[in-house]
């Protein structure tokens, strides 16, 4: 099993920026790719970011591209989302979501999340 942690939210002005931490813990070697979601009340489940373990290779929902990057640091098995110019849109609890074939999300995985909110 693997266990996840996500810190870092907040409430932030628009144009603001915030830096969302996911940290892992337990079988990390099984983890391929680790992602980030997002949703809002009464909205749906969105994709925001991921990246391979190895940390080669990401991917962004076109939302948030050019806006978010997303890294990890290896020794301390966290992943990290780096967002900026943020929007009210982007309001939303965030968590992490570990995909150990690099093909299916295990989302009964997931963390906790973490509440970012931003103001208009």
């Amino acid at each position: 099993q693997v266990q996840l942690v996500e810190s870092g939210g907040g409430l932030v002005q628009a144009g603001g920026s915030l830096r969302l931490s996911c940290t892992a813990s337990g079988r990390t070697f099984s983890i391929y790719r680790m992602g980030w979601f997002r949703q809002a009340p009464g909205k749906e489940r969105q994709f925001v970011a991921a990246i391979t373990w190895s940390g080669y290779s990401t991917i962004f929902a076109d939302s948030v591209k050019g806006r978010f990057t997303i890294s990890r640091d290896n020794p301390k098995n966290t992943v990290y989302l780096q967002m900026n110019s943020l929007n009210p849109e982007d309001t939303a609890n965030y968590y992490c979501v570990p995909s150990l074939d690099g093909r299916v999300w295990s989302f009964g995985s997931r963390g906790q999340g973490t509440q970012v909110t931003v103001s208009s």
